[in-house]
């Protein structure tokens, strides 16, 4: 079962979903808007014949930092990784992201395969962003660029993301400050 947009704010109060920087505004009826961050990371076409992931051969890649109020040319055919601004996580609700129509009728495509986020995992969610239109897509850090969605689980969980040895859940909480802008 989704979260609507009543139960969304109750667990933010109460503190079983984090989203910092909270805005009621970006309430939906059953989701709540993200806005895009400034960090890129592109691609070395050049750097590669080709990407073999058994081997461990992929192409070299950089990051490119947007600053507020300017904007980064996502061209036809392109992959890159995006950041939210956004830092999102719970302990309780399995969190997914999903792209907005509003842009997914202009050709953007804000995640390929990896739309879910487990319990346990707090983090500034990374985009798949492609361009499947024959035109550039501008984009601009702030902008309003997916959507998550909340979801009840059937029990508690036995372990959370943190405890899987993939993410240090102590790490955000040393760092996290709901204050900080």
């Amino acid at each position: 079962m989704f979260l609507s947009d009543t139960d969304i704010a109750a667990a933010v109060e109460d503190g079983s979903i984090t989203i910092r920087d909270f805005d009621r505004a970006r309430l939906q009826p059953a989701s709540y808007d993200v806005l895009l961050g400034n960090k890129f990371v592109v691609t070395d076409p050049h750097t590669a014949q080709a990407i073999d992931p058994v081997n461990a051969v992929y192409p070299k890649t950089r990051e490119v930092d947007v600053p507020d109020g300017e904007a980064f040319v996502l061209h036809p055919r392109a992959t890159v990784l995006g950041t939210l601004k956004d830092f999102v996580g719970s302990e309780k609700y399995l969190i997914q992201i999903s792209g907005k129509s509003s842009l997914a009728r202009i050709g953007l495509v804000v995640h390929n395969t990896a739309g879910i986020i487990n319990p346990g995992h707090y983090l500034h969610i990374t985009l798949e962003l492609a361009n499947f239109n024959i035109v550039p897509i501008i984009l601009r850090p702030g902008m309003a660029i997916a959507q998550l969605t909340f979801s009840k689980l059937s029990s508690p969980i036995t372990q959370s993301y943190a405890q899987t040895g993939r993410f240090n859940g102590d790490n955000w909480k040393k760092n996290f400050n709901p204050d900080k802008k």
